[in-house]
């Protein structure tokens, strides 16, 4: 403790020796001036002060040395301590005087100064930061003083349950996480679809196959009466008629529906598909009719009618291939997600598990998205 302090002391010593030299004087300045010409007039200048100035600049220096003397004996001093306590300790553990310290000696001699149980992982350790040769073993040149074992010791303890720490705050954040994306799934229904699901999620493609009915007047009306294909399908088309507006019922009804997380994801991708499929429905017929009046307004009686059966032919086959892929896949528990274009937009309208925020709380696409925009707005503004 007695270092510091006089270290601080040179330190005060040295700069009081600074601020004396550059004190300015008289007789410096007359003999730098007049120093050969006038050298008894610069001696009668010089005054008592200024002698005592000057003597008292070299006791500080004078003091200044002898305190910078001291210091490095103090330290030299300290320097043998620490290499006499290294010996010693060396010594000690050097069990069989072989000239170098084992990892077990290390453990032994440790355990027996420190007087605690020190584990052979924690012996390792402190070999590896004191073998600074690498050869496993520890020389005399190598060695450290006990006290310096047991801060290293304690500091390794520390970072160990520091370590610790952190392991069990990642392992509790781990299973909240992991209870967070248990209640996501369920809140979503992501699970495997069950056969009852299976074969409930082919039931919104009715919707479409019904308006999509009356491209396959000319195949239906074609087949004989007596195919039971034909005659199921009459029977369905008239019940679906015969109710007011259900088009639109079964239309707002499958919209309502596909947005209700307890439903399976099959069932609801389903439903949705089974509306854009029905949507998609409706451009055909509008080609065909703006087909006919621009037939018909170049003087032409419109399109043949051979080409309207065909064209209404295609579509009716072409209905008829996709419905039956969409629910071929459904019943082998796998989205049907093979359609271009359309169910690339369903994908899009499906709620997933990334729609919950940190927090857990279901944030729709469309409130998320708005949200990013307005943050990469003031991201921008800034």
């Amino acid at each position: 403790m007695a270092l510091p302090s006089k270290a601080l002391a040179i330190l005060a010593l040295s700069t009081a020796t600074n601020a004396f030299t550059t004190i300015p004087s008289r007789v410096r300045t007359i003999a730098k001036t007049n120093t050969i010409a006038q050298p008894i007039a610069v001696l009668s200048l010089s005054t008592p002060n200024e002698q005592d100035t000057d003597e008292e600049i070299l006791r500080l220096r004078l003091l200044a040395s002898k305190l910078r003397a001291e210091a490095s004996a103090l330290e030299a001093e300290k320097a043998q301590q620490m290499a006499d306590a290294a010996q010693r300790a060396f010594e000690k553990f050097d069990l069989n005087n072989d000239g170098e310290i084992s990892l077990e000696e290390l453990k032994l001699g440790l355990e027996k100064e420190l007087k605690t149980e020190i584990s052979s992982k924690r012996v390792a350790e402190l070999m590896k930061i004191f073998d600074t040769s690498g050869d496993g073993a520890l020389q005399l040149s190598e060695m450290p003083p006990v006290e310096k074992f047991r801060n290293t010791l304690e500091s390794l303890r520390r970072e160990e349950k520091r370590l610790a720490e952190e392991a069990k705050k990642q392992q509790l954040q781990d299973k909240q996480a992991e209870l967070l994306a248990a209640a996501r799934l369920d809140f979503l229904n992501e699970k495997p679809a069950t056969m009852t699901d299976r074969v409930v999620s082919i039931l919104p493609y009715l919707f479409p196959l019904m308006d999509g009915l009356q491209y396959g007047r000319f195949l239906l009306s074609a087949s004989d009466d007596s195919n039971p294909f034909v005659l199921a399908l009459a029977v369905l088309y008239s019940l679906y008629r015969s109710i007011p507006f259900s088009g639109f019922a079964a239309f707002f009804a499958l919209n309502l529906l596909s947005g209700n997380p307890s439903l399976n994801r099959l069932v609801r991708y389903n439903m949705q598909q089974a509306i854009f499929i029905d949507i998609a429905l409706f451009f055909p017929s509008l080609i065909l009719g703006i087909g006919g009046l621009v037939v018909g307004g170049a003087g032409g009686a419109g399109l043949p009618p051979a080409v309207s059966e065909i064209f209404s032919d295609v579509m009716f086959g072409s209905l008829l291939l996709m419905l039956a892929y969409c629910a071929g896949s459904s019943l082998l528990g796998r989205e049907p997600d093979g359609i271009p274009l359309i169910s690339d937009a369903v994908k899009d309208r499906m709620p997933t598990i990334d729609m919950f925020d940190d927090e857990g709380r279901f944030v729709p696409r469309e409130f998320r998205k708005k949200d990013k925009d307005d943050s990469e707005n003031d991201d921008g503004k800034k």
